[in-house]
C-alpha cells in the first residue's frame, strides 16, 4: 500500500479546521445556542453523578498521584489539577454510566466530551464568557459529529468505538476553539488529535475501560490543542488521506461528502439528543416498546410467554450479544438484559444496575424468552433509523401484540423538550447537591449567553460530594 493513495476528499481537514477557528457567537442561530445549554445542563449532571461511580475514583486516584499544576477541580471532589488530567478524569465520569447524550449519525456522545473541557478551562481561565464556552461547544460538535457522520457505521462495526475515535475531534476543536487557534494550529490540533484516537469495542461486554474511552478522548484533544498553539505539528490531512488517515484507516467506507456538507447552514449539534435510560442509547425503542405494550393490555412478567425484537443491523450486533454477568458495563450495553429488567421491574432505572439486581432471579429467568433478530427493512432505512424497533410479544394464553417505534425517545426526530431534560438533571445530582445549589446551577447555564464569566458555575461543580464508595 502506497502513502501516495489520492485523498478522500480534497482539503477536508483543513476545511473543518477554518471553520472551527473562525466560528463566532453571532454565527451560531438562537435554536442551536438553546440545544447547547440544555446539552450543558445534562453534561453536568452526568458528570456530577459518574464522578461518584467506582471506576471513575481509580482514574481520579490516579490523576492525584499525578501532582499536576492545581489549575482546574476534578468534579464533585474538590481536588485540582491540570486542565488536561481534569478532563481525563471528568470526561470518564461523563461516559460512567451511558446517560451522556448521543448524536445518532455519527455515535458520538459530545457532551461529555465537551462539558469536561470547556468547565476545566474556564475555572483556569476566569475571563472566559459564558458566549466563549457556548461557542467552543459548537465548534466540537460541529467538527467531531461530522467526521462521525463520514466515517458512518462502518467504524463501529470494524470494532472501534466512536466516543474514543470520533470523539477526538470533537475535544480537540473545542479544546482549540477555546485557546483561540488560528486556522493552521487548529488544523494542526485536528491532526494530533485524530493520530491519538482510540477505543475498541469488545470492551462493551464488560469492561470499566469503556468508560475510560472518553476520558482519553478528552484529555488527547486538549493536549492536541496545547502543543497546537506551541507549534506542533500533525497530519495536516488527517480526516482524508488516502493511505494512513481516520476515514481511510477506521471506516474504509466513509461517506466523505458528510464532512463538510452545509457546514455552518445545517447545525448538527441540534441533533444532538438525550438519553432517558441508563443504558445503551441503541435499546431504548425497544424498552419503550415493551413499557407500552405492557401498559396498554395490563401485563406482567409472568404474562409473558415470548418477546421477538426486529432492529437494524448494528443495534443488533452491538447489543444482542448472549448475556453474561460480567458487571455493570455488560449489563447496560446488552438487550436481553435490559428487555428482562424491564420486563420484571416496569422501568429500567438507575438502580437495574446494581450487584443484587444482576443477580435477581426472576430477571435472569426472563431471559431466554427473548429473541432479537435483524430486520431488512429497519436496516434499509437508514441512519435515521438506526434505533428503530419492531416488537411482537405473545401471552402464555396465546394473545400477540405489536408495536413499532421508529425514532428513538430524547432523540432530535423525538424530542422530549427541555423540562425532562432538567428532571434528568435533578435526579442525577439529587442527594450530591443541595437543592439550592442544583436550582442554581439550573439558573447559571439558562443564562450562560449574558455571563462575563462561569466562575460561580466551576465552584458549584467542584464541590465535594458523598460518593458511592463512602460509608
Amino acid at each position: 500500500m502506497s502513502a501516495s493513495l489520492p485523498p478522500l476528499q480534497q482539503n477536508a481537514t483543513a476545511d473543518l479546521a477554518t471553520f472551527a477557528s473562525g466560528l463566532t457567537y453571532e454565527q451560531i442561530p438562537a435554536a442551536v445556542i438553546a440545544r447547547v445549554r440544555l446539552s450543558l445542563l445534562d453534561g453536568i449532571g452526568v458528570c456530577l453523578y459518574g464522578a461518584t461511580l467506582p471506576w471513575t475514583r481509580h482514574v481520579q486516584d490516579l490523576v492525584r498521584t499525578q501532582e499536576a499544576k492545581p489549575v482546574a477541580s476534578l468534579f464533585a471532589t474538590r481536588h485540582k489539577t491540570s486542565w488536561s488530567q481534569a478532563a481525563l478524569a471528568n470526561a470518564t465520569a461523563g461516559h460512567a454510566f451511558e446517560m451522556d447524550d448521543i448524536h445518532t449519525e455519527s455515535v458520538v456522545h459530545p457532551n461529555s466530551l465537551t462539558t469536561p473541557i470547556v468547565i476545566g478551562y474556564a475555572e483556569g481561565h476566569p475571563e472566559v464568557s459564558g458566549r466563549d464556552l457556548l461557542t467552543a461547544i459548537v465548534a466540537g460538535c460541529e467538527v467531531g459529529t461530522r467526521i462521525g457522520n463520514a466515517a458512518t457505521t462502518k467504524l463501529f462495526l470494524n470494532g472501534f468505538h466512536p466516543q474514543g475515535t470520533s470523539g477526538a475531534f470533537v475535544a480537540a476543536a473545542t479544546a482549540g476553539r477555546l485557546l483561540g487557534l488560528d486556522a493552521r494550529a487548529m488544523q494542526n490540533a485536528l491532526g494530533i488529535g485524530g493520530s491519538m484516537a482510540a477505543g475498541l469495542m469488545a470492551a462493551q461486554e464488560g469492561a470499566m475501560v469503556k468508560r475510560l474511552h472518553a476520558g482519553r478522548a478528552a484529555e488527547g484533544g486538549v493536549y492536541a490543542a496545547e502543543l497546537a498553539k506551541r507549534g506542533f505539528t500533525g497530519i495536516s490531512d488527517v480526516v482524508e488521506a488516502g493511505y494512513g488517515g481516520f476515514l481511510s484507516s477506521y471506516s474504509r467506507e466513509p461517506n466523505v461528502k458528510r464532512l463538510t456538507e452545509g457546514l455552518g447552514s445545517v447545525w448538527e449539534t441540534q441533533r444532538v439528543g438525550f438519553k432517558l435510560y441508563p443504558n445503551v442509547t441503541s435499546i431504548h425503542t425497544s424498552l419503550d416498546a415493551l413499557r407500552h405494550i405492557m401498559t396498554t393490555h395490563k401485563l406482567i412478567a409472568s404474562d409473558i410467554r415470548a418477546v421477538d425484537v426486529g432492529c437494524g443491523h448494528m443495534t443488533f450486533v452491538h447489543t444482542a450479544w448472549t448475556y453474561r454477568d460480567a458487571g455493570v458495563t455488560a449489563a447496560q450495553m446488552n438487550m436481553f438484559y435490559g428487555l428482562a429488567a424491564m420486563a420484571t421491574g416496569g422501568d429500567v432505572t438507575v438502580a437495574d444496575y446494581t450487584a443484587q439486581r444482576m443477580q435477581d432471579p426472576a430477571l435472569l429467568a426472563f431471559i431466554p424468552r427473548i429473541t432479537i433478530r435483524e430486520d431488512a427493512e429497519l436496516e434499509a432505512m437508514g441512519h435515521r433509523f438506526r434505533h428503530a424497533c419492531r416488537m411482537k410479544v405473545t401471552t402464555t394464553d396465546g394473545r400477540t401484540f405489536e408495536h413499532e417505534i421508529l425514532y428513538r425517545r430524547g432523540s432530535a426526530d423525538s424530542d422530549v423538550g427541555q423540562e425532562e431534560v432538567r428532571r434528568k438533571f435533578s435526579g442525577n445530582v439529587h442527594g450530591l447537591l443541595s437543592d439550592q445549589d442544583r436550582d442554581r446551577l439550573v439558573a447559571l447555564v439558562e443564562a450562560l449567553e449574558t455571563a462575563d464569566h462561569v466562575r460561580e458555575l466551576c465552584e458549584i461543580v467542584s464541590r465535594r460530594v458523598r460518593t458511592h464508595d463512602d460509608s
